[in-house]
C-alpha cells in the first residue's frame, strides 16, 4: 500500500478525504492546507495524503520522479498513459478500501487531486464499485472520460472543478471539457476559476472546504 501522511481534524473521524498531489511532488505538498479549508468546528475528517510511486517520466527525459502516470507528450490529450492511470488507480482503490475497513462508510469518502492527482481522483471515483461522496479536480483534466462506465454506481457522483485562468501547464479549457462532459451526463458539478497559474489559492481552498462539508454533512 502507498505510504501516506495522515491528518485528522478530530478524534474518531467519520469521513475521509484522499488527496493526491501533482507530478514531481509528494504527500507533503498539501498536508498543511487542512486548516485553510475552513471546515466547520467539530468536523471529524481523516485526510490521507499519499505519495505517488516513483517512475521515469518521458517528457522529463525519462528522469525518475513521483508520478501517478507517464506523460508522453506536451499535448496532454494526445496518447494519455491509460495503463499507468489504471495501475495507480488500483493503488488509490486500496486506500479507499482501507478506510472502509477502519469503519468509514464509503459514501463519506471523497477523492481530491491536483493536476495528475486530479486525473486520479476523477478516474478512480467514477469507477469505484461502492458509492462515494464525491471527487474534486484541481487544475486537472479527465483523459479517461470517454471510457467512464455510464451505468456504474458512481456515474452520477458530485464533482468539484477548480482551475487557474492563467494556467500554462494544463490549460483551463481541459477542465472545462471535463466539466461539460459530466454536466451533460447529469452529475452534480460545479466549476470555479481563479486568476492564478498552475496552483491553488486561498479563495479556492475556502470554496472547496464548503463543498467538502456539504458532501459529508
Amino acid at each position: 500500500m502507498l505510504d501516506c501522511i495522515v491528518k485528522e481534524t478530530a478524534k474518531n473521524p467519520n469521513a475521509a478525504v484522499i488527496w493526491m498531489h501533482g507530478l514531481g511532488a509528494n504527500g507533503y505538498d498539501f498536508a498543511d492546507i487542512v486548516p485553510e479549508l475552513g471546515l466547520p468546528q467539530g468536523a471529524a475528517i481523516r485526510f490521507i495524503f499519499p505519495h505517488a510511486p516513483v517512475m521515469p517520466v518521458t517528457i522529463n527525459n525519462g528522469y525518475e520522479m513521483p508520478a501517478w502516470f507517464d506523460i508522453i507528450h506536451m499535448d496532454l490529450e494526445q496518447e494519455p498513459d491509460i495503463e499507468g492511470i489504471e495501475n495507480s488507480s488500483k493503488l488509490v482503490t486500496e486506500l479507499i478500501d482501507a478506510e472502509i475497513e477502519k469503519g468509514i462508510k464509503s459514501e463519506r469518502i471523497l477523492l481530491i487531486g491536483f493536476s495528475q492527482g486530479g486525473v486520479m481522483a476523477l478516474h478512480t471515483a467514477t469507477r469505484y464499485e461502492k458509492k462515494l461522496a464525491g471527487a474534486a479536480s484541481l487544475s486537472a483534466f479527465f483523459p479517461t472520460s470517454k471510457t467512464m462506465p455510464l451505468d456504474a454506481v458512481n456515474s452520477k457522483i458530485p464533482v468539484f472543478f477548480g482551475h487557474g485562468t492563467l494556467d500554462s501547464v494544463l490549460p483551463a479549457v481541459l477542465s472545462q471539457k471535463a466539466f461539460e462532459f459530466l454536466k451533460s451526463n447529469g452529475n452534480p458539478v460545479e466549476r470555479h476559476t481563479y486568476h492564478m497559474q498552475h496552483s491553488v489559492c486561498l479563495e479556492e481552498l475556502k470554496v472547496l472546504g464548503k463543498w467538502i462539508s456539504a458532501c459529508v454533512q
